[in-house]
């Protein structure tokens, strides 16, 4: 689903990755035995509806857009990058992230915080521009993330506002070099692998455990 959003030359070839990319990442939600799961899945699932329905909303408003509401186009670029920071769980869109990430295993957690960055900042990379639309919400998502983490002790949510600080840095490059972009994220995947699979080795679900 990741490959045909990036490599699609259509906007309904876009929608259908993104789409085949939320259904095969459902079932791994779903665990036996973790009560939590259920509840995770079912509400990544409601956000990511949400937000695709916005995006397939935006190509339709687009293709008539031509002849018919020329003046609204800021309107449905904005549309647009606002589905697709809700799928990245950027502020003020990241009501959802955190409280999924505590219902999930850490293999899920990895995929989420990096694999399923992946279409999104794609596509705002192939349709958008840096306005002041985005820079506001890459400097509301620099502030919030750092002042959520305070006094923070659950592991998987410094990890949640950790990505989302991550992703406005990202943000930031990915529209002025890709290349940057590209090499800031292969690093950023490769320490939340490392720690990830340190933090499942031993188990530690909050700060306090390490000491214990």
């Amino acid at each position: 689903g990741t490959l045909i959003t990036i490599s699609s030359f259509s906007w309904f070839s876009m929608w259908m990755g993104l789409e085949i990319n939320l259904l095969s990442f459902i079932p791994l939600m779903n665990e036996v035995n973790n009560p939590l799961s259920s509840e995770a899945s079912f509400k990544y699932f409601i956000i990511q509806a949400i937000s695709s329905m916005l995006i397939l909303f935006n190509f339709l408003s687009f293709l008539i857009s031509k002849e018919y509401l020329t003046p609204l186009n800021f309107l449905i670029e904005l549309i647009f990058d606002s589905a697709l920071l809700m799928k990245l769980g950027m502020v003020p869109f990241h009501f959802w992230l955190p409280e999924i990430m505590e219902g999930i295993s850490w293999t899920n957690t990895f995929l989420l915080l990096t694999w399923q960055k992946i279409a999104p900042m794609i596509l705002i990379m192939y349709n958008s521009q840096m306005n002041f639309f985005l820079i506001s919400i890459i400097i509301l998502s620099l502030l919030i993330s750092g002042i959520n983490n305070w006094n923070q002790t659950s592991i998987k949510k410094i990890l949640t506002f950790s990505s989302i600080n991550h992703m406005s840095w990202m943000l930031s490059i990915l529209l002025l070099n890709q290349s940057l972009w590209m090499f800031y994220f292969i690093f950023y995947t490769l320490i939340s692998l490392s720690m990830i699979l340190m933090f499942k080795k031993i188990w530690t679900p909050s700060i306090p455990d390490f000491f214990k």
